[in-house]
């Protein structure tokens, strides 16, 4: 019988060992009839260290054995400070590991690879580099993405040029081994997306979506030489030989908590994507409690007629709800108490206004006095959804801030309803909006649960709700000693 986590803050539906350090997705791949994630981790503890690859495979999304750890760091040889991050192929019978050799003194982190023949139980390096030679002007190099499209495979490799600018770089080979630099597959300066965001000075983590008439999207994550991972950027767009012409660029994700996420082709032709939630906590905490990130729940991205990419959970992830929480319709001019739910759970809602300049929104009480709670409403002026963390967690080390998030589509009505779809999994958050944005946020409460669902509305308007919520079931995780190989239902 499974036992859920003594820490309040370990998720229960969210991909991490139950200890020690997780950060990017990497190695996406279907192979011998499994979803094969593997990710950053440092097996030692948690901090950023001691870069291994981990390794969870599934069927279904749902059920899912972590495998032991995938690569490890070779003494002496190129990748011996870390087996950092790329991707992985599947190629007949075997699985290729394409990643980043880290060297400690440099910001290039030269390419090489790994291969399996026993599904990915067992990892063989190939003890030198794939790619020797790095382009000229290039001073941050790293993240191999790769891909097999019309006859050929492709690679781009995250950078940032001499120059200023960030690029993602092209390369191809008929057979995975020989490889030709193509050039900048998109290069930019940086470009302002929000106030105080922008595109970055560097691109890490190059993904590629794209459809068979050539549309697609970049989705990159923007690095600065001081300031270390900033955001994760989408630049939607079509390639023309060799060259991807972007359109302006937008936020991947609005949340403060997502970074580097990973695509993965599905064999019934979705584009699935994980992504990696850093801690929003003091170091020192996550030390103490012996982990630290996770990764989001399995996503399906698509791309819209406008060349939006639209964003939302896997249909599989339906099969996590147990016993309905809650169920709630009406409306109020004050607060409504809703009902209580679980510190895990999937909710649904839809508001409406009375009219366009009534604010209103959801509240998750956490605490019984209600001093702590994490509040999501809505402001008229902008038609933005704010998520508004500044009260969600009582322990001092917790970080706070308010997020925005855009609440409807160009062109739409700013009167019409207002319908999410938020999961908590007990330190995390992950908001989903019909129009394909997200926002995913960490926060820390202190409260015991069942915790509060409730509707407000703001000064002289009146909201009408519709909400209703499942707890996560709770035998979501399940792991066995640490050490062996372990399973978990999510």
């Amino acid at each position: 019988m499974s036992v859920l986590p003594a820490d309040p803050h370990l998720p229960v539906a969210h991909l991490r060992p139950p200890r020690n350090w997780v950060n990017d997705p990497n190695g996406l791949t279907f192979h011998d009839g499994y979803y094969h994630v593997f990710f950053q981790y440092n097996p030692y503890g948690a901090e950023h260290a001691n870069m291994h690859w981990g390794h969870f495979r599934s069927a279904d999304l749902l059920t899912w054995e972590e495998l032991p750890v995938a690569l490890t760091p070779t003494p002496g040889g190129d990748d011996a400070d870390g087996c950092f991050s790329g991707n992985a192929v599947s190629d007949n019978d075997r699985m290729i590991a394409f990643y980043s050799a880290h060297r400690t003194d440099n910001w290039a982190q030269p390419v090489t690879t790994a291969e399996s023949r026993d599904n990915g139980r067992t990892w063989t390096p190939r003890g030198s580099l794939l790619i020797t030679d790095l382009p000229e002007g290039v001073t941050m190099y790293r993240d191999p993405y790769v891909w097999r499209e019309g006859g050929r495979w492709r690679m781009l490799v995250g950078s940032a040029l001499a120059d200023g600018r960030a690029a993602a770089l092209l390369y191809e080979s008929p057979d995975l081994e020989h490889w030709q630099y193509q050039g900048p597959f998109l290069d930019r300066a940086p470009q302002p997306l929000a106030p105080g965001a922008d595109t970055g000075l560097g691109w890490e983590c190059p993904q590629y979506l794209h459809t068979p008439d050539g549309r697609g999207a970049l989705i990159l994550s923007a690095w600065d030489p001081q300031l270390g991972p900033r955001r994760t950027v989408v630049y939607p767009g079509l390639e023309q030989e060799g060259r991807f012409h972007a359109a302006a660029p937008a936020l991947f994700d609005h949340g403060p908590d997502f970074y580097a996420p990973a695509l993965l082709p599905a064999p019934d032709g979705r584009w699935l994507l994980w992504g990696w939630s850093w801690e929003a906590r003091d170091q020192q905490w996550a030390k103490e409690a012996g982990w630290a990130g996770l990764l989001t729940l399995p996503r399906e991205v698509t791309l819209g007629e406008d060349g939006s990419v639209r964003q939302q959970p896997t249909a599989e992830l339906l099969s996590l709800r147990g016993e309905r929480a809650l169920t709630a319709c009406g409306e109020t001019t004050g607060t409504a108490v809703l009902g209580t739910v679980g510190a895990s759970f999937d909710l649904t809602a839809r508001l409406q206004r009375n009219s366009p300049a009534t604010a209103g929104g959801l509240r998750l009480v956490t605490s019984p006095d209600g001093s702590e709670y994490l509040d999501i409403r809505f402001d008229p002026a902008t038609a933005e959804l704010v998520v508004d963390r500044e009260h969600a967690s009582l322990d001092p080390r917790a970080h706070g801030g308010t997020y925005r998030i855009p609440c409807f589509e160009e062109g739409a009505d700013f009167g019409a309803a207002i319908e999410l779809r938020l999961v908590v999994d007990r330190s995390v958050a992950e908001l989903y909006l019909p129009s394909g944005r997200t926002l995913t946020l960490r926060f820390y409460p202190t409260g015991a649960h069942p915790w509060r669902i409730e509707a407000h509305a703001g000064r002289e308007g009146l909201i009408g709700y519709t909400v209703a919520a499942w707890n996560l079931r709770p035998d979501t995780m399940r792991h066995e000693a640490e050490g062996s190989a372990q399973s978990a239902l999510i």
